[in-house]
């Protein structure tokens, strides 16, 4: 979907409202209205806290002038300047809460459709579009001449429609994202099993060596003992009978020795005899 740019142009708030471009009765007293009137000439020349404080002493004397609460909030939103729209500290915040009183409560209809109309700007201005939309489609209901409302209506229509694109683009991205996460985080599972399974290979194998090693000297162990228990080995029989046998033969060779011996004497002895 092709992206909206937009240079927007907010046509801004309406100027205060004079006493005289209404057509709801007056009940207000003189000195009432020469305030709002010096609030209005102060409004004019950018006096804006001049005219702030000549509004709220009209609303000291008639705190129901519905003309006097408008121009009061208009030159509060005038006074927010550079401040956050969001900030409590904002004039544009208690501007905000007295053009929704009018809007819903003016008797006056001029005043209702322009508070609606002051309310769509703020709403713009803190980006609630949709917010925006509906104040001015309310001021267009009370009067469907309000060129300046349509226009901002329009305006405020189009930065709504960027406003869902981007929040879609990152709706998109934010999945892409999970897709991703949810992707390594499988794959993370994957390897741990793999590696898991390595282990548990490795693990059966060094201890089926064992085993076999063990195996091994367990039955080294067990000729040894069999032969310990079967007494002694060919080797060493042959080794005893021989040694029994060179034993033997010189003993045979003593005794040899002797009867030798023995005879030589008797024959000594027998011819010694028959000398005589």
């Amino acid at each position: 979907m092709k992206n909206i740019s937009l240079n927007i142009l907010l046509i801004l708030l309406i100027c205060p409202i004079s006493l005289w471009a209404t057509n709801q009765f007056d009940p207000s007293t003189k000195k009432e209205r020469n305030y709002i009137r010096q609030g209005n000439e102060q409004y004019a020349d950018n006096h804006y806290r001049d005219a702030e404080v000549l509004y709220k002493k009209a609303l000291e004397i008639n705190p129901t002038s519905e003309i006097a609460q408008y121009n009061l909030a208009s030159t509060l939103m005038k006074q927010s300047g550079s401040a956050q729209a969001n900030s409590p500290n904002n004039p544009i915040m208690q501007a905000d809460s007295i053009f929704r009183n009018l809007a819903h409560n003016a008797i006056d209809k001029k005043v209702a459709e322009n508070s609606y109309y002051n309310l769509g700007n703020i709403s713009f201005d803190k980006q609630d579009y949709a917010q925006s939309i509906e104040m001015y489609k309310s001021a267009l209901r009370i009067n469907p001449e309000n060129d300046d409302a349509r226009e901002n209506l329009r305006l405020a229509q189009l930065k709504k429609q960027e406003q869902d694109q981007n929040k879609n683009k990152n709706n998109d991205k934010n999945k892409d994202n999970e897709q991703k996460k949810d992707k390594n985080k499988e794959q993370n599972k994957d390897n741990q099993n793999q590696n898991k399974q390595d282990n548990e290979k490795q693990n059966k194998d060094k201890d089926k060596q064992n085993q076999d090693q063990n195996q091994q000297q367990n039955q080294q162990q067990q000729k040894q003992d069999k032969q310990q228990s079967q007494g002694i080995s060919d080797a060493n029989a042959e080794k005893i009978l021989k040694t029994m046998e060179n034993e033997e033969n010189a003993t045979r060779r003593k005794v040899n020795e002797l009867r030798k011996k023995e005879d030589e004497k008797n024959a000594s002895r027998r011819r010694i005899t028959n000398q005589w």
